[in-house]
């Protein structure tokens, strides 16, 4: 196994139809207004820029983002990711009941030399400072889409 990969999958039930939700999350650089764990995205050009992003624990991962696949038919954002981190991410945006489930997975090899030292005895702290930042995240999305009618 190794220690350094994750696997992450968040499911976010929201309040909002899910045109409203993807619009807000296909904006990613005013993602620092509303997730107080996302820092700064300094665009590169108009489909890659500069993530970086501190939750809890103190370290910084910053990484450079593509996007890799943008279709609001289907609901669909993913990227590419390098840098600290390597691999893909994607949120999958469908109807749900009145609201939308949004969905959040990222498979990613983390490459920070510090946190790859500490890969076994921190992984557990790791994982928890991921859940923590994608309950920030949510209750960040919650405060920006607009009001349920």
């Amino acid at each position: 196994m190794d220690w350094s990969h994750y696997r992450f999958r968040s499911r976010w039930i929201l309040p909002a139809p899910p045109g409203a939700v993807y619009a807000v999350l296909e904006r990613a650089e005013e993602y620092p207004r509303w997730w107080p764990e996302v820092r700064s995205i300094d665009p590169l050009d108009d489909t890659s820029g500069v993530i970086t992003i501190r939750s809890l624990l103190p370290y910084t991962m910053t990484f450079t983002a593509r996007a890799t696949r943008r279709d609001p038919a289907a609901g669909v954002l993913e990227i590419a990711m390098s840098g600290d981190v390597e691999g893909w991410a994607r949120w999958t945006v469908t109807a749900r009941g009145s609201g939308t489930l949004a969905r959040y997975d990222q498979e990613v090899d983390v490459r920070k030399p510090l946190l790859r030292l500490l890969a076994v005895p921190g992984r557990p702290l790791f994982r928890a400072n991921h859940t923590l930042m994608m309950r920030s995240g949510r209750r960040g999305l919650l405060a920006r889409l607009p009001a349920a009618e």
